[in-house]
């Protein structure tokens, strides 16, 4: 796992500044780094971490002001995030290894039908009728109940639940413990019985390359479906309501979540902690800053801010007069 700087920027392709002899041997933050490891600076605010960061080699924007010095290196690149991303790909160890490739004490009903290359963990329940595709990885422990389907190449770390007649595409990660499809919250007042369970029958359908953070929660609709557009990105503790519909590439940050019958468009960005009021539409590309409430739909391209929500520049507006009349009422 050692490489020189030629060979590492020969997958990155960027334009190497200054030199080093020193061999890498693995990426690190800049205020952590040995003179064995390359690190990264993803915006000019960082440069001066630079001086006393022990790094040979960084991979940088193309703005940079700074020389590398004495045996150490810059690599510039377009964008340095995206950079980081294929060295850490380098870097990185292997997966749990699977001994076989379905472990014995595994469950997998006789009406299930098992891809080419699926590996099965221990402990893992597969129910009736279910649909594995090729190369699907189950870790231990994780349930996948009946009729649900799962595209090839999918990954589904150990504890996950999916449950009945819920759709999972192709190149898909889910996290530990996240649920698939459990009940939607659902209730209803009646005087005899105080509240009365709703039924909640549809399912849930997840597009293709999305993850799904740990301990996320996907809940089934009441009735159709809920759904998450290909290339979402859920981050952990995320709760998304039933029948909610989520357009293609939206990011959700943890803690989030959107109550039932939320729309968002796409590219849609929530902030953590972030919550959506039912029955809400965001249109594309709009940003819900973190902590922010939303309670009204919001047009394509927005950003919002604040608890309530307000368009960002009303928000910030608000918070100056705020500390205006704070300030002055302490005179």
């Amino acid at each position: 796992m050692n490489y020189s700087l030629e060979q590492i920027n020969k997958i990155l392709q960027g334009e190497i500044i200054g030199n080093t002899t020193q061999v890498i041997t693995a990426p690190e933050q800049l205020e952590r780094a040995s003179t064995s490891e390359i690190s990264f600076i993803g915006n000019k605010k960082y440069e001066k971490l630079w001086e006393t960061s022990k790094a040979c080699v960084a991979v940088v924007n193309q703005d940079i002001s700074i020389e590398p010095g004495n045996n150490r290196a810059f690599i510039k690149v377009k964008n340095a995030d995206l950079a980081m991303s294929q060295v850490l790909e380098l870097f990185a160890p292997p997966t749990p290894i699977f001994n076989t490739e379905i472990h014995p004490s595994a469950t997998i009903d006789a009406s299930a039908t098992i891809g080419k290359g699926t590996r099965i963990g221990a402990g893992c329940y597969v129910g009736p009728k279910v649909v594995l595709g090729e190369n699907v990885t189950l870790y231990s422990n994780v349930t996948i109940l009946d009729e649900c389907t799962i595209g090839k190449n999918t990954v589904v770390w150990s504890g996950a639940v999916m449950r009945e007649r819920c759709h999972l595409g192709t190149d898909c990660i889910i996290h530990p413990n996240a649920t698939i499809g459990a009940d939607g919250f659902g209730f209803r007042p009646c005087p005899e019985r105080g509240l009365v369970k709703i039924p909640q029958i549809g399912n849930v359908i997840i597009g293709n390359w999305v993850e799904i953070g740990a301990n996320s929660c996907v809940d089934r609709g009441k009735f159709s479906s809920t759904i998450v557009g290909d290339g979402c990105k859920i981050d952990n503790l995320v709760q998304i309501g039933h029948n909610s519909v989520l357009g293609r590439f939206c990011i959700m940050a943890g803690n989030s979540g959107l109550a039932g019958s939320v729309t968002l468009g796409d590219g849609v960005i929530i902030g953590g902690s972030a919550s959506i009021k039912d029955h809400t539409t965001i249109g594309s590309g709009a940003i819900v800053g973190a902590g922010s409430g939303v309670t009204g739909d919001i047009e394509a391209g927005k950003t919002m801010l604040g608890y309530p929500a307000v368009e960002a520049r009303e928000a910030l507006k608000q918070w100056a007069i705020l500390k205006r009349l704070v300030r002055d009422s302490g005179k």
